[in-house]
């Protein structure tokens, strides 16, 4: 009567195998779903960025053909939200729907330059994800239109 009594002792919880083969498995998905999703940020970023470009952009376009001039190029995108001493023909509010230049999708701020290299009147630059100005993925305003 003993003999049956420790045959059919019940076992509960899981063998180190299974308990190992489970992790294993959690971490390849873990893994896909972290690569998916820093892929959708930088994208995001780069979205944002080329949205406000272009907004900027707009915003800088508006100020020439209201004033006359375009921004100084040692005050910057500043006068889309100042009111410049030197004009008069200035809409309330400025030229942005906030009162704060929006920084590029890094937390960066955009950097104005009155005719640039490219020939242009204007452009508008993002040091891009590197942050650094002059380097290959820095994006341009006269890029985002």
């Amino acid at each position: 009567m003993k003999d049956k009594k420790k045959n059919k002792r019940v076992k509960f919880g899981f063998t180190m195998v299974e308990l190992m083969a489970m992790l294993i498995i959690i971490g390849l998905l873990a893994t896909l779903v972290v690569t998916k999703v820093a892929s959708k940020i930088d994208q995001a970023r780069l979205l944002t960025t080329k949205a406000n470009l272009k907004m900027l952009h707009s915003a800088v376009s508006q100020f020439r053909m209201d004033t006359g001039r375009f921004p100084n190029e040692d005050v910057g995108l500043l006068e889309l939200v100042e009111m410049p001493p030197d004009v008069t023909n200035w809409p309330e509010g400025g030229y942005l729907e906030t009162t704060d230049i929006p920084p590029d999708g890094w937390g960066n701020p955009f950097i104005y330059e009155a005719y640039p290299e490219s020939g242009k009147q204007f452009a508008i630059r993002s040091a891009g994800p590197d942050g650094e100005e002059g380097t290959e993925d820095d994006m341009l305003s006269t890029d985002a239109s």
